[in-house]
């Protein structure tokens, strides 16, 4: 029988967590002990929070992300496994998060400075600074009519390129001024 185990109604409020997949058998003899309005449902336990939901990301005043498994789960909805050490402060005015690429999967996100991941190699921004240099490398990652002046390998300009954005505070067209 499952503990009743209950955090503070606002220790979510604010806050910046990754959520890992896991499939339906960890919640199994759970009770819900929350359901939002937009029909999420949480689980609360000595660990972690379990949430099932069809949205992830920007949550009111949070920003929760969910890591999909892989190979990923054919339903919308998903289960979400996070340990409280997981969620972490988030605020518009501190430099909190930093950037990470993935160059081989072509993709791109932010990681919160708390991350015990975190290198101090990458330059750590305000939540809307990381935003924009987010949307930079993702239209560097997804275009090719930006590299046209180049002679360079596009894949190549692309890594050095988008180096510089997580490793630096040059703007992208210094950037490419000097390439």
């Amino acid at each position: 029988m499952q503990k009743n185990f209950r955090p503070h109604p606002n220790s979510f409020k604010n806050t910046f967590c990754v959520f890992q997949e896991v499939l339906p058998d960890a919640i199994t003899g759970l009770k819900i002990q929350f359901e939002s309005k937009a029909g999420s449902t949480y689980y609360y336990t000595e660990n972690g929070m379990y949430r099932i939901s069809n949205h992830w990301g920007r949550l009111a005043n949070s920003k929760w992300r969910l890591v999909a498994m892989e190979p990923e789960t054919v339903s919308k909805t998903k289960i979400g496994f996070a340990a409280w050490s997981e969620f972490h402060p988030d605020n518009a005015i501190e430099k909190l998060y930093y950037i990470q690429a993935d160059f081989d999967q072509n993709t791109v996100n932010y990681q919160h400075k708390n991350n015990p991941e975190y290198d101090k190699e990458a330059v750590l921004r305000t939540s809307f600074e990381t935003t924009k240099r987010i949307k930079q490398i993702r239209n560097l990652q997804q275009l090719t009519s930006w590299a046209k002046h180049f002679e360079e390998d596009i894949d190549v300009l692309r890594e050095k390129i988008i180096t510089e954005l997580i490793f630096t505070e040059k703007t992208l067209e210094e950037i490419k001024r000097e390439i």
